[in-house]
C-alpha cells in the first residue's frame, strides 16, 4: 500500500494530501472529468447558442459598458430570450445528476489503485465507474431523498414556529426563528456527515447503500469531517466566485462565460473528488485498524 495512505491523518494533513494528490495526478483527474463532463457541458453551450445567447459578449442596455453588462444578467428581454432553452437546461441538470457521481465512482477507484500502487488507466477507471452506474444512481437517489426530509421538514416546522413567534413578539420570534435555523442546520449537516460515506462503500466496498457503514466509518470523526466538507466548500465557492466576477465584466452572460465557468467548476469538483477519496480511505484505515485490534483483543481474551 503506498506510504501515504496508510496511515491516519489529521485534519491538515487530510487538506495537504489532497491538494499534493490533486496538483500530482492533475491531468489524469482532470481528463476522467472532461471526457464524462465535458459533452455535457458542450451540449449545454450549443442549446444556449442555438436560443440566442451571444458567444462572446452579451451585453444589454444601458449608456456605459459597465452597465450594458450588468443589464446582461438582469434585463428582463434577455431573460425572456433564453427562456426557450429552460427545457433544454433541465435535461442537461438531470444528465450532470447522473453522470456527476460516475466522474466521481472513477476518481475513486483511480485513487484506490494509487493507494494500493496497481497500474491503471484513464479509460478503465472510467469504464470500472459506468460499471457501478445502477447501485450508484439508487443510492444517490436514496441519499438525496433523505437530504430533502431532513432539510425541507425541520425548515418548514422552523418557519411556522418564527411565524407564530413573530405574532407574540416580533424581535423574540425572529430570534427564536434565527436560533433554531443555526440548530437544524448543524443537526443536518452532522447527520449527513454521518451518511456521506455511502458512496465510497457502494463504489469501493460493493456495499449498497453502504448508509450503516458509514455511520460506523464516521464514528468519533464527524466534527473534523464537518469541518473538513465546509472548508472544500468555501474554497469551492471561492474559486467559482473568482471566476464568475472576473470574467463575468469583460464578457456579460455569454456563452463563453458559461464556458469558463464549466471549466472553473471541473477543476473544483475535481479537488472536491479527490478530498472525498481521501476522506473516506483516511476512515477505511482507522476502522480496519479498529477491527484488528478487536481481534487481537477477543484472541488474547
Amino acid at each position: 500500500m503506498n506510504s501515504k495512505f496508510n496511515r491516519p491523518k489529521g485534519f491538515g494533513e487530510i487538506l495537504d494530501h489532497t491538494f499534493s494528490l490533486s496538483k500530482n495526478k492533475f491531468a489524469d483527474f482532470f481528463l476522467i472529468l472532461l471526457i464524462i463532463m465535458g459533452p455535457v457541458y458542450l451540449l449545454e453551450a450549443l442549446i444556449n447558442l442555438a436560443s440566442g445567447v451571444s458567444f462572446f459578449r452579451e451585453t444589454g442596455v444601458g449608456s456605459g459598458w459597465l452597465e450594458q453588462i450588468s443589464s446582461s444578467f438582469t434585463d428582463p428581454e434577455l431573460v425572456e430570450t433564453n427562456l426557450g432553452a429552460d427545457l433544454g437546461l433541465i435535461l442537461m441538470s438531470i444528465i450532470s445528476f447522473v453522470m456527476a457521481p460516475i466522474a466521481q465512482a472513477a476518481v475513486l477507484i483511480m485513487i484506490n489503485k494509487i493507494r494500493n500502487n496497481e497500474e491503471y488507466t484513464v479509460g478503465s477507471v472510467i469504464k470500472r465507474g459506468f460499471s457501478k452506474f445502477w447501485p450508484i444512481l439508487g443510492t444517490k437517489i436514496l441519499y438525496g431523498l433523505i437530504t430533502f426530509g431532513l432539510v425541507f421538514v425541520p425548515l418548514m416546522v422552523v418557519g411556522m414556529i418564527g411565524a407564530i413567534g413573530a405574532i407574540a413578539n416580533p424581535f423574540a420570534g425572529i430570534l427564536l426563528a434565527i436560533i433554531l435555523f443555526l440548530g437544524v442546520m448543524v443537526g443536518v449537516g452532522f447527520l449527513l456527515t454521518r451518511w456521506s460515506f455511502y458512496f465510497g462503500s457502494v463504489v469501493i466496498d460493493n456495499d449498497a447503500p453502504g448508509l450503516s457503514r458509514s455511520w460506523k466509518l464516521t464514528r468519533g470523526r464527524t466534527w473534523l469531517l464537518f469541518g473538513l466538507y465546509i472548508i472544500f466548500y468555501l474554497i469551492i465557492g471561492c474559486i467559482n466566485l473568482a471566476i464568475e466576477l472576473t470574467f463575468g465584466i469583460a464578457l456579460g452572460n455569454s456563452v463563453l462565460l458559461m464556458i469558463l465557468v464549466n471549466v472553473g467548476t471541473l477543476f473544483t469538483t475535481m479537488i472536491f473528488n479527490v478530498g472525498f477519496a481521501v476522506m473516506y480511505f483516511d476512515l477505511k484505515v482507522r476502522h480496519d485498524a479498529d477491527d484488528l485490534k478487536d481481534m487481537i483483543d477477543d484472541y488474547n481474551k
